[in-house]
């Protein structure tokens, strides 16, 4: 599988894990900012690979 194939999965599976702590916790909970942070530096990971892709 490609590696942006495989950065998307991520972003998808984060998003969802994202969703479902926001509708059972506080959003200021460790678990549910952890999650949130791991999906930040995932999409810049894609926004990287998109931009240098464009520039190629």
């Amino acid at each position: 599988m490609f590696v942006l194939e495989e950065i998307i999965l991520r972003i998808e599976e984060l998003r969802l894990e994202l969703n479902r702590l926001a509708n059972c916790k506080l959003l200021s909970d460790p678990e549910l900012i952890h999650v949130s942070q791991l999906l930040d530096d995932v999409l810049n990971q894609y926004h990287r690979m998109i931009q240098r892709r464009t520039t190629e």
